[in-house]
């Protein structure tokens, strides 16, 4: 058991942020100084009830002293610490990543910031060469697989060279294998918040994880078996930390296909699961009358942005009509 200290009786920590003096808490992260100065230091990785697990390495800064740059996101604050959060060293590392990720994998649900970030930081993924797709070799194949195409049917330690004027993608079918929930992979960066949900920061479930190494790396199953069949028991916590629309309701999914999605059109509402008496607080997303997809807040001591399987989709009942389902 850990104790925490009364925030009365907690030391001050000094240091300094872009030349400015700053004062937190002892135990802070370079990041939580940084958001209390009101420095905006770009994440994708991060999550507030989430284990840091410093992967994405955006919010990557540069310490005096240090020979790397240091992950914002876990690396606690030290007296006298001298943090640059915008040098040229760190803008060319967050360019390198943005670039590499947007050559790689379809960005176009990953929000607004993530596009900013890719102007201002002025990283351009194309100059790596056009997208490949599933259709062409020219990615480099082993086996007849197209390696830029499908990374999770790759085999270990089969790596064929890429002919150099087409991008390694991650490009590959959406899988639909349950009636909650579509896997888009070809939106995954790796970002790891779905493992540390499925696993000790939520769910206990650890039924997904990562597999392979390096460009083979990808999301998966114990031994890589369909998910239907697997430990998942479709909470859908993965859903709601993902920040690249990978992990998406099926409804949700099935309105873009059809161009019917329009979050200017929804409303949030915030009520109480009906299910059970823990007291779970859902935020119910409405486009037109009905409800679209069911969410968490991260501010709630109870469920912190999670739910189980009935309090993320079963709200079927409430729109159902004729005494059937909708």
């Amino acid at each position: 058991m850990t104790l925490t200290a009364p925030v009365s009786l907690r030391r001050q920590v000094p240091l300094t942020i872009d030349g400015q003096p700053v004062t937190v808490f002892e135990g802070a992260t370079i990041l939580d100084a940084c958001s209390q100065q009101g420095v905006e230091v770009p994440t994708l990785c991060f999550l507030e009830t989430l284990t840091p697990v410093n992967v994405c390495r955006i919010c990557v800064v540069e310490v005096t002293g240090s020979r790397v740059l240091v992950p914002a996101c876990s690396r606690k604050v030290e007296p006298g610490m001298e943090v640059q959060t915008a040098s040229e060293r760190v803008r060319t590392s967050r360019r390198m990543v943005l670039e590499l990720l947007g050559s790689s994998v379809d960005l176009s649900l990953a929000g607004d910031d993530v596009q900013r970030w890719i102007s201002e930081y002025g990283a351009r993924p194309e100059r790596h060469g056009r997208q490949a797709t599933g259709d062409e070799g020219d990615a480099g194949s082993v086996d007849g697989v197209v390696r830029g195409s499908t990374r999770d049917t790759a085999h270990a330690g089969h790596h064929a060279a890429p002919s150099g004027d087409a991008a390694l993608t991650v490009a590959q079918p959406v899988k639909r294998d349950n009636p909650q929930y579509v896997r888009d992979y070809s939106r995954c960066i790796l970002c790891y918040k779905c493992v540390e949900a499925c696993g000790v920061d939520a769910q206990n479930t650890f039924a997904i994880a990562v597999a392979g190494r390096g460009f083979d790396a990808r999301i998966s199953t114990e031994f890589a078996i369909d998910l239907p069949d697997s430990a998942c028991v479709y909470c859908g916590n993965c859903i709601g930390v993902c920040p690249t629309g990978a992990l998406m309701f099926v409804s949700e999914h099935d309105m873009r296909a059809r161009g019917e999605w329009d979050e200017s059109r929804q409303s949030v509402t915030r009520t109480v699961c009906p299910y059970c008496g823990v007291g779970c607080n859902l935020e119910l997303h409405v486009q037109d009358n009905r409800i679209v997809k069911v969410m968490s807040p991260l501010d709630h001591d109870v469920t912190r942005g999670n739910l189980c399987v009935k309090g993320r989709f079963g709200f079927e009942f409430a729109q159902a009509r004729d005494g059937g389902a909708s």
